[in-house]
């Protein structure tokens, strides 16, 4: 998921960059892909959420009662947080620029808007 929307965000770029012509499919196109993403980051947002509040709990069992089971449930569990916190961070951090990309794009599609009504 990481490439993909890496990707796709640098192929929005080049098309703001090169001064596409259809703004308005454009726009429609990318709002999808934001809502697809979207739907992706609330996913990773739960799941990391979950996994964050499983780890504090081992932790706290860890702390209360040590058996070496319980350590290695800690220390799994934040081998897993990791990795899913790192994945969510990028997520969002794309998607706000995609946001920031659709601005762009509603700029020009308004833009042409104007310029074809004079």
């Amino acid at each position: 998921m990481e490439k993909r929307i890496i990707n796709y965000r640098r192929y929005i770029d080049g098309l703001i960059d090169a001064d596409a012509s259809d703004w308005e499919k454009i726009a429609g196109d990318h709002l999808v892909q934001i809502g697809f993403f979207q739907h992706e980051r609330l996913v990773h947002l739960i799941v990391t959420v979950t996994f964050a509040i499983l780890e504090m709990l081992s932790v706290c069992m860890a702390i209360l009662s040590f058996t070496p089971f319980m350590g290695a449930l800690s220390l799994l569990l934040l081998i897993l947080l990791i990795p899913y916190i790192r994945h969510y961070y990028i997520l969002e951090n794309e998607i706000q620029r995609m946001y920031t990309q659709y601005d762009k794009i509603a700029e020009k599609l308004a833009a042409r808007q104007a310029g074809s009504e004079v």
